[in-house]
């Protein structure tokens, strides 16, 4: 599949080609352990074992590298693999720079799990450049950041991170999972990798767990995937089936969630009880120009403060009958949450309070419903 084919025809046909044998035309799902060798050590193509390449997953690595502009995908048995698989190219003493705003797992298994190994973390607000640029240090080997960032969609430049990044030696890490490769393609931006929770807008249906990186250096390629196959996080053949199923829907799936969380955006932002609306399509989102300039679109996630306490939250959750009270994001169905409760319990309070997560704030991922009935969900729950 040629690059210059735009991304509607790339995210149905990259990395995918009808079955030799029968002419399916989907990718078929390869469940086998292990592939017959015509003489020992001798074997067919590249395949001798699964956790170290399996043509279902090879052509779903494929896609995923072709949809975010790289040359090499990896899959992963989850997006916390495919962080740890990242942070397993460092060594004990290495210093690694996070951005503040980051999903609460993603904070647990830097700070709780990789420090224990002897990595460095600090965490820095990554839309103030002076501050990032300050917060490097001698033994900086990788910044990693979200943007739009979860829950607080904050919008960080790509561009001018990784010129930080590079000018210090370190690698940039780019988890792209709110934007997906449809609105944001951050190797256009100087990133070095781009990691997914593939559980999320790309496998869009809530029925799969994985993780993705991509990369365009091959060096940097091998490393990674010699640490994906020694440590064997690797998705099952019908994960990436079913992950393949969902890119080919990726770009219809992504407008409406757009359309859907723009409508609701601005209607939340009118409704008295709402005490703020974070939303980078919003003119009043602090890095909205940013964000119009480096995003094809605004995605489907709203951050709210509500106003009144946890008891107000609590309700407004309990009332909703569209929207699921759920963990997760990206799926075609609406989900609400309360971040201080759910997605970033594990991260301290006081961080939480720096960040401004409150006991009235709620993280909505806006589904592919009629926008209407949506609307009519939330206005029945705030009232």
């Amino acid at each position: 599949m040629s690059s210059e084919q735009r991304f509607g025809t790339r995210a149905i046909h990259a990395g995918q080609r009808p079955d030799p044998t029968t002419g399916a035309i989907m990718t078929p799902i390869y469940q086998t352990a292990t592939y017959v060798q015509e003489s020992p050590g001798v074997i067919k193509g590249d395949y001798d074992y699964s956790r170290s390449s399996n043509p279902t997953r090879k052509a779903l690595e494929a896609n995923l590298a072709s949809l975010e502009g790289g040359r090499h995908g990896l899959c992963f048995a989850s997006g916390c693999a495919a962080m740890e698989c990242v942070l397993h190219l460092f060594e004990p003493g290495d210093h690694v720079l996070l951005c503040d705003d980051v999903y609460g797992g993603t904070n647990r298994l830097f700070n709780r799990v990789f420090t224990r190994h002897g990595l460095k973390v600090s965490l820095v607000d990554m839309t103030d450049e002076s501050a990032t640029r300050d917060a490097m240090t001698e033994r900086t080997r990788l910044v990693w950041l979200e943007t739009p960032t979860n829950p607080m969609l904050k919008v960080i430049d790509l561009r001018r991170t990784a010129e930080i990044a590079h000018g210090r030696g370190a690698l940039l890490a780019v988890d792209n999972t709110f934007a997906s490769p449809f609105l944001q393609n951050p190797l256009e931006f100087g990133a070095d990798v781009v990691c997914h929770s593939s559980t999320k807008y790309l496998g869009g249906h809530s029925d799969v767990v994985g993780g993705a990186l991509v990369v365009n250096d091959a060096d940097l390629h091998e490393r990674l995937k010699f640490i994906q196959n020694a440590v064997g996080a690797v998705p099952s053949p019908f994960d990436c089936f079913l992950l393949l199923r969902s890119t080919k829907t990726l770009h219809v799936r992504m407008e409406r969630h757009c359309m859907n969380a723009c409508r609701l955006a601005a209607w939340l932002e009118r409704h008295a009880r709402v005490k703020r609306v974070i939303y980078p399509g919003l003119s009043s989102h602090p890095q909205h120009d940013l964000a119009t300039r480096q995003m094809r679109g605004f995605g489907g996630m709203i951050t709210a403060e509500l106003k009144g306490g946890i008891d107000d939250a609590r309700r407004f959750l309990e009332r909703l009958t569209i929207f699921s009270l759920a963990e997760s994001l990206g799926g075609v169905e609406s989900l609400v949450e309360h971040p201080g409760i759910m997605t970033h319990a594990s991260v301290p309070p006081e961080q939480r309070a720096r960040l401004g997560i409150s006991d009235g704030l709620v993280r909505f991922s806006v589904g592919i419903e009629d926008g209407d009935d949506l609307i009519a969900d939330v206005e029945r729950a705030l009232g």
